[in-house]
């Protein structure tokens, strides 16, 4: 019911600094604390799932849902992404799909099924940041 002050203290501490991650990123960091966030949502969602904690498991599912349909499907520019952001769009979807239907069968392997498959595009992400970064500054 109550926390430990220290707890309170350390999760205060949390949330100040990713606002402040937030506040200043560029978009593509943005993209990239988004990708961060997913994963350790759906860490926490099959941890969740595997020792029976069905509170946790129902928050962390519905962020993870929230971060792809409200974050990274959001932002995809369809007219300007061409086939790639269709294809990103489709792949959110069963994403989101997957950790629906894990949450209602209660199966750890369908969400370890969307972290294989979100993983590979977040390191991807990742890779581009130097490009992305000689962009700017030649901008």
């Amino acid at each position: 019911m109550f926390t430990s002050v220290s707890m309170r203290s350390a999760n205060a501490y949390k949330n100040v600094g990713m606002e402040t991650s937030v506040a200043g990123a560029s978009p593509h960091q943005l993209v990239s604390l988004l990708f961060a966030a997913l994963q350790q949502s759906l860490l926490s969602a099959k941890g969740a799932i595997q020792s029976g904690d069905i509170p946790t498991k129902g928050r962390a599912i519905s962020q993870a849902v929230r971060i792809l349909e409200e974050g990274l499907k959001a932002s995809l520019d369809i007219d300007r992404g061409g086939n790639l952001a269709a294809n990103l769009r489709s792949l959110y979807d069963f994403c989101i799909f997957k950790i629906t239907e894990a949450n209602l069968r209660n199966d750890a392997s369908m969400v370890e099924e969307v972290i294989r498959v979100i993983h590979p595009v977040a390191d991807g992400w990742d890779l581009i940041r130097s490009e992305v970064a000689v962009q700017a500054y030649q901008a």
